[in-house]
């Protein structure tokens, strides 16, 4: 007589596990600070990469909960302490999710500057009511008891991990794998031969969704895949 219960599928095992770890992050204030454009330009020559990192990606962490509003800290100082409103808006509307590279995101948050000086050069030189510092971000790496040896197992470890480690291996990670791929999608494709799903994962937007909601579409992929065998 036939049960009614399904057979056990046998999950894909991966090639090597995906450990889980979470970070903290010790902010270190660079040299450099800006008391109006000019200088905040001249600042963005010459800062390091891991600056650009924090005051555009970076910032997402520490603003998480917040779904709208400016997406970077360049355009929110614009706003808020240069009250040089246009400009704020143009740095906003700069998309970091098409940057290959830190380097070509410095290209072009000095393009917009440079072009919007030129427009209004009396900007350029007017006090800003606080001034911007620049910092970058010091890494410290926290492994988490949560390892992954197949897809099961990874959506386990999703749901349980923190919003730091989502935040460590989908955001941070992209400073790391020059901006264009994040640590879950590499194990995906590397580890398990899963390269639409590592895609999928890749085209996630990170500016309309807090970190939880970066973990539920996350989720919603994999447990798709799951469900699919």
């Amino acid at each position: 007589m036939a049960t009614a219960s399904q057979p056990s599928v046998h999950p894909r095992w991966a090639r090597a596990p995906f450990y889980f770890n979470s970070a903290a992050h010790l902010l270190r204030i660079s040299r450099d600070k800006a008391t109006n454009l000019q200088e905040l330009l001249d600042d963005l020559r010459t800062c390091s990469e891991a600056c650009i990192f924090q005051h555009t990606f970076q910032t997402l962490e520490e603003h998480h909960f917040i779904r709208e509003g400016f997406s970077n800290d360049f355009s929110h100082w614009a706003f808020s302490a240069c009250n040089e409103i246009e400009l704020a808006e143009r740095l906003a509307a700069l998309d970091v999710r098409e940057f290959t590279s830190i380097a070509d995101l410095r290209q072009q948050l000095v393009r917009l500057l440079e072009d919007y000086l030129r427009k209004s050069p009396r900007a350029a030189t007017r006090a800003a009511s606080e001034p911007f510092y620049l910092m970058a971000a010091e890494v410290v790496v926290v492994p988490t008891p949560y390892v992954a040896r197949n897809l099961e197992e990874f959506a386990d470890g999703l749901r349980k991990v923190s919003i730091h480690g989502i935040y460590y291996h989908f955001i941070d990670a992209r400073l790391r794998l020059k901006l264009n791929n994040n640590d879950f999608s590499v194990w995906l494709e590397q580890e398990l031969d899963m390269g639409q799903a590592a895609d999928r994962l890749n085209r996630i937007d990170i500016y309309t969704s807090t970190l939880e909601g970066v973990r539920r579409s996350i989720l919603k992929v994999i447990e798709t895949e799951i469900a699919r065998g």
